[in-house]
């Protein structure tokens, strides 16, 4: 019998970024959250280092002051900063830009799903040779029926315009491989950019994974994400899309050894 085994992937720096805007009651338990569980990542060997980022969208609580106390204590927590508020897309878009892991998880600072899923996250994207895992939630019942109508009707729209089969497509949990995020550019300001990110993946011939995650809903603070206002900007920011993202067509790449 052989004695050979199977060479397992490993993965230098992982990064998890979390947009912020008016968190102070957040920003700690999620910082320690995504660390513990960093940690116990690094102790396996799944990866080599972590760095944790906060973009600060132009808060006016005290979330600046408790982000920067957190990176002045911690070598793996950087902060960004934006003088004026840039919404999701642009908060998004920062955070992504000052990841420099080979893994980046983007989530919210609520903490909408317990982190040690990130654990299994990166055994499916490692195991199944995948690009993207993008998360669902098993049960919605705790956010309201609004906001379940508001995001099946949505959801189901961006299926229809786009062909996209993620069934959870603003949900924050996306676990993306470097070379996925080197290959695009994502322009949208508002909460489309998740679609378009996960769009974008799919139409360069990525591939798009899904997991389904215990949720749990926000219990401090107030979430924008069902105000009309979110809605009318992520439906124009689709449509005005539409075209440049049917466009996008998959990536060639070198073959591997």
């Amino acid at each position: 019998m052989s004695t050979d085994r199977l060479e397992v992937e490993r993965f230098g720096t992982l990064s998890i970024f979390f947009p912020m805007w008016n968190e102070e009651q957040y920003v700690r338990r999620a910082v320690q959250a995504a660390s513990e569980v960093c940690v116990l990542l690094v102790e396996a060997g799944d990866i080599q280092d972590y760095e944790l980022v906060i973009v600060d969208d132009a808060s006016t609580d005290a979330t600046p002051q408790i982000a920067d106390a957190l990176a002045a204590a911690d070598r793996h927590v950087r902060v960004v900063h934006h003088p004026e508020n840039r919404k999701l897309g642009g908060s998004i878009k920062s955070g992504l830009a000052a990841a420099t892991g080979d893994l980046v998880l983007y989530t919210d600072a609520d903490l909408p799903f317990e982190m040690i899923e990130l654990v299994r996250a990166i055994r499916v994207l490692r195991t199944y040779e995948a690009d993207v895992v993008s998360a669902y939630r098993l049960d919605r019942t705790g956010e309201g029926p609004r906001r379940a109508v508001y995001s099946f009707l949505y959801n189901g729209l961006v299926q229809l315009m786009f062909g996209t089969r993620v069934r959870d497509i603003n949900f924050a949990f996306k676990l993306i491989r470097r070379r996925v995020l080197d290959d695009m550019t994502l322009v949208s300001e508002g909460s489309f950019i998740d679609a378009e990110l996960v769009v974008r993946a799919q139409r360069s011939g990525f591939q798009v994974l899904q997991i389904g995650v215990d949720y749990f809903p926000r219990t401090r603070g107030v979430s924008t994400l069902s105000s009309f206002g979110v809605i009318r900007t992520m439906l124009g920011e689709m449509f005005r899309l539409r075209s440049e993202l049917k466009a996008v067509t998959p990536v060639t790449r070198a073959p591997t050894a």
